[in-house]
C-alpha cells in the first residue's frame, strides 16, 4: 500500500541488515555535519590563526549548549513516533508531529531573544580569552539568531528517522555541507568576515537543509500515512504535548547536563591560554567523530528498540543491542589506530602552530578513552532511549553529566593536578556512566513495562 511505502518496520526481518542500511545514512549525516563544522574551523584556522581557531571553539561551545532543548525533545519525538508505528497507531502522527512543533519553534525563538540580551555575560563565564572575545561573540551571535533552524531541522529529521527513514536527512545535509564549504570560503577567505562569516554560512546551510526537509516531509505526508491540518499547529493536542514533555526534559536534561559539563571544563582548559583554547577547539571536531558514531547507533537502535517494544517484540531488542556493541567496537578500533598512526596528519588538519600541535600530542591517549566510550554507551542509550521511559533517562542525564563528568574532571584536573589534560580525562571516563547504568536497566527488565496510550 502507498500510506506503507516510506516506513520501515524493524519488528522484523534480519536486524544486522536493518541497522546497517539504517544507520550508514545516519552516519554519513552527522559526518557530513562534522565535516561542514569541521570547515570552519580549518578555514578560520589558516586565515586567521589561533585567535580564530579559539573564537570558533568558545562560540562553538556556546552554539552546542543552546542546542540542548531541540536535541532532548527532538530524540523523545522520534522514539514517540516509532513507538506509535510500532503499535500500529498511525493516525495520531500528524497531530503529534504538529504539536511538537509550535511547542518547540515558541521555545527556539523565546531562547534566542534571552541568550542575545545576556551573550557577552556567557562568554565571560566561559573564560574566553581577550584577544579572541570580539571574534568569539561574533560567532556566537549569529549562531544564536539562527537557532530557529537549528531547532527545525533536528525536530523534522527526528519525525523521519522515528519513521525509519535516514535517507531523505542524509539527501538535505549533503546538500547543506556543499553549501556551507563554498560560503565559508566565499565569507572568511574572500570577504574578510571572520569567525561571523563562518557561523552565516552555517545558519544559512542549516536553513537550506531545514526547508527543504520540511517540503520533503509535507509532499510526501500520505506516504508516511498521516495527515496534516492548520488548525493541529494552534491547538496542540495536551495528552500528547503531555507525553512528549515527560519524555522530552529528561532527554533535554541529558542533553543539557552533559554540554554544561563541557562547557565547565572548557571553561577551566580555556584557562590555561590560547593554545590549549585553540586546540580545545580542535579535540571537540575530533571528538564529535566518535560522538556521531555513538549518537548514529543510538539514534538507529532507539527506533529499532522502539518499535519493537510498541509491538511487544521483546526478544528482538537484545538481539539490537549486541549487534549496535559489536559494530561500535570494530570502529572504535579503527579509530583509535588512526589517531595513534597519523596524529600529526590528522592534527594538521586544522593548524600548522607547533605550540597548538604540542598539545594535541598530549591529547592521544584520551582520544582513545574517548572512542571506546562511544562504543559502550551506544547500545544502552538505545536501549534507554528506545523504552520512553523517562526516569531512568533522568537517572542517566544527572549522573553521567554533571555528578561523574564534573567531578571526574575536577578530580583528576584540580586534585590529581594533571591540569588540562586531567579535565579531558575526566571529561572522557565520564562518556561510560551510560553502559553501567543500562547494564543494570537491562537485567531489571522494567524496559518492557512501557505501555503505548
Amino acid at each position: 500500500m502507498k500510506n506503507k511505502t516510506l516506513i520501515s518496520d524493524f519488528t522484523q526481518g534480519n536486524i544486522a541488515k536493518q541497522l546497517f542500511t539504517f544507520a550508514t545514512p545516519l552516519f554519513l549525516s552527522s559526518l557530513l555535519q562534522v565535516v561542514y563544522n569541521m570547515v570552519d574551523m580549518v578555514v578560520v584556522g589558516h586565515v586567521m590563526g589561533k585567535t580564530g581557531l579559539s573564537a570558533v571553539s568558545i562560540g562553538g561551545d556556546v552554539s552546542s549548549f543552546l542546542t540542548f532543548i531541540a536535541m532532548g525533545f527532538s530524540n523523545a519525538g522520534q522514539v514517540i513516533v516509532s513507538q506509535y508505528i510500532g503499535a500500529g497507531k498511525k493516525e495520531r502522527l500528524g497531530r503529534f508531529i504538529a504539536s511538537m512543533f509550535s511547542f518547540l519553534t515558541l521555545i527556539a525563538a523565546t531562547l534566542s531573544v534571552v541568550c542575545l540580551i545576556f551573550r557577552r555575560q556567557i562568554l565571560t563565564l566561559m573564560n574566553t580569552p581577550e584577544e579572541a572575545f570580539s571574534e568569539a561573540l561574533g560567532y556566537s551571535t549569529v549562531c544564536i539568531v539562527g537557532m530557529v533552524f537549528i531547532y527545525g531541522y533536528n525536530m523534522v529529521s527526528a519525525v523521519l528517522r522515528g519513521m525509519g527513514d535516514s535517507k531523505h536527512p542524509f539527501i538535505f545535509i549533503s546538500i547543506a555541507a556543499v553549501l556551507n564549504i563554498i560560503l565559508d570560503i566565499i565569507f572568511v577567505k574572500y570577504m574578510s568576515m571572520g569567525s561571523a562569516g563562518a557561523a552565516l554560512a552555517t545558519v544559512i546551510s542549516q536553513g537550506v537543509s531545514f526547508l527543504s526537509c520540511c517540503a520533503f516531509l509535507y509532499k510526501r505526508k500520505e506516504d508516511f500515512g498521516f495527515e496534516f491540518q492548520a488548525g493541529y499547529f494552534l491547538d496542540w493536542d495536551k495528552p500528547m504535548l503531555s507525553e512528549l514533555i515527560k519524555l522530552g526534559v529528561p532527554m533535554a536534561i541529558k542533553s543539557a547536563s552533559i554540554h554544561f559539563s563541557k562547557l565547565f571544563v572548557n571553561s577551566w582548559i580555556n584557562s590555561y591560554g590560547v593554545e590549549v583554547s585553540a586546540f580545545a577547539g580542535v579535540a571537540n571536531k575530533v571528538n564529535s567523530i566518535s560522538n556521531l558514531l555513538s549518537n548514529s547507533l543510538n539514534t538507529a537502535g532507539s527506533s529499532m528498540v522502539g518499535q519493537n517494544i510498541g509491538a511487544k517484540q521483546f526478544k528482538r531488542v537484545p538481539k539490537i543491542m549486541v549487534t549496535l556493541f559489536a559494530s561500535g567496537l570494530c570502529i572504535s578500533a579503527v579509530m583509535s589506530v588512526l589517531v595513534h598512526l597519523f596524529p600529526q596528519q590528522i592534527f594538521g588538519l586544522f593548524t600548522s602552530d607547533k605550540a597548538v600541535l604540542a598539545v594535541a600530542m598530549e591529547y592521544i591517549t584520551v582520544a582513545t578513552v574517548i572512542f571506546f566510550g562511544s562504543a559502550f554507551r551506544a547500545p544502552m542509550n538505545a536501549l534507554i532511549n528506545g523504552s520512553g521511559i523517562h526516569k531512568i533517562n533522568f537517572a542517566t542525564a544527572i549522573f553521567d553529566g554533571i555528578i561523574m563528568r564534573i567531578g571526574l574532571s575536577v578530580l583528576f584536573g584540580l586534585v590529581f593536578n594533571m591540569g588540562y589534560i586531567g579535565f579531558w580525562l575526566g571529561d572522557a571516563l565520564a562518556g561510560y556512566t551510560p553502559f553501567a547504568i543500562g547494564i543494570i536497566f537491562y537485567f531489571s527488565g522494567k524496559w518492557k513495562n512501557k505501555v503505548i496510550k
